[in-house]
Parts: structure tokens; sequence; C-alpha cells
């Protein structure tokens, strides 16, 4: 038969791997050991941590047993895990992005043909944000890259595939246009979140 010792690291390491409340009854059967025992370690593991002042704590729902955080640690907790704001995306990062959504695969010429201006930087902000991935080399002078979207942009606009995108009939036409109250330019506001 294991020891108290021996016992009580295994159940803490099952607390730690299940997760959700552990019952006495699930933890006596892996460990092969008689329930009224492994309760004691598991109430001895309790007064241990709380008497030591641990970070983490034992709690006791209803004859099981989880870890938990001390409540008094509350406030660095959620310091800690409180959402870092994220900057907008620019108009440009936007137009940029809908060329692509719309044109994909396409190369940075072809963006930049539509846009009028260059890009690198844009195309380099997006990559980085993981919004848009490189998809290959065109067949045209130079196999330059090749640009679409991924499953992040499209988790990011609320989309769960490109067909859901708006119809926009002419691309171009929607990016360039200044104040237009048509479907491209309403299309661009919308994409205009946090990311």
């Amino acid at each position: 038969m294991a020891s108290r010792k021996t016992i009580k690291s295994a159940l803490e390491s099952m607390m730690f791997v299940w997760g959700e409340p552990l019952d006495v009854k699930e933890a006596a059967e892996a460990l092969n050991a008689d329930k009224k025992e492994i309760y004691q370690c598991f109430k001895e593991l309790k007064e241990e941590y709380e008497r030591e002042g641990r970070g983490i704590v034992v709690r006791e729902v209803n004859r099981s047993f989880q870890f938990v955080t001390r409540k008094e640690n509350l406030d660095y907790i959620k310091r800690l895990c409180t959402p870092v704001k994220h900057r907008r995306l620019s108009q440009s990062a936007l137009e940029v992005l809908a060329i692509i959504a719309y044109r994909q695969p396409v190369t940075k010429g072809e963006i930049e043909t539509v846009r009028g201006i260059k890009c690198d930087r844009v195309i380099e902000g997006l990559v980085k944000k993981k919004l848009i991935v490189e998809t290959g080399r065109s067949d045209g002078v130079g196999r330059p890259i090749l640009y679409g979207t991924t499953d992040d942009f499209l988790k990011n606009f609320g989309f769960s595939s490109l067909k859901e995108l708006p119809q926009i009939e002419d691309i171009e036409e929607a990016v360039t246009r200044e104040d237009s109250g048509d479907q491209g330019e309403v299309y661009i506001q919308q994409i205009s979140i946090d990311i």
C-alpha cells in the first residue's frame, strides 16, 4: 500500500489535471484505495494548503475536492487576465484587407494597382495580426507572393466562410470611393472593429 505522502501527492496531481471537483469515490478507484482513507487525505491536504497560506487552496464541494485560487488574490488575477486593448485597424489596413478578402489569392502588385499606392507595411502588419497569410506564388513574372485571408480573419469579423462577405460589384470602386453611401463603403465601416 502506498504511503500517505504518496497518496496526497497523487491527489494533488489528479486535482490539477481534472479541473473539476474530483469525487472521493473516483479518486479512491483510481488509487485502488479505501474511500475513507482518501477522504481523510483530501481533508489533510486542504488543511495543509490553508495553514501554509498558499495562493492555491483545496475546496470541498459535496465530498469532491478541487484546486481554486485564494480569494484574497482576486485583484491580482483580474489585473493579469484583463484583456489588453487592441488598436483598431487603420483605414488603409481595412482597404487592403477588403481587397485581399474579395480578390484572393492576390499579389501585392495587384493590391497596389487597386489602391494606387504602396502597401508593404500594411501587408506586413496584417500578416503579424494573422489576418492574412502567404498562400503561394503567382505564375507571373518574378513569381510574386500571393496573399489570402486566414481563419482568424473570419473569426474576428464574424464570418463562418468567405461566402458570407457582402456582395460588392467592383471592389476597386468601393475602396477608392470616398463619400458614397453604397454597400462597399458600408462594408468598410462595418469591419472597423477592435482586433
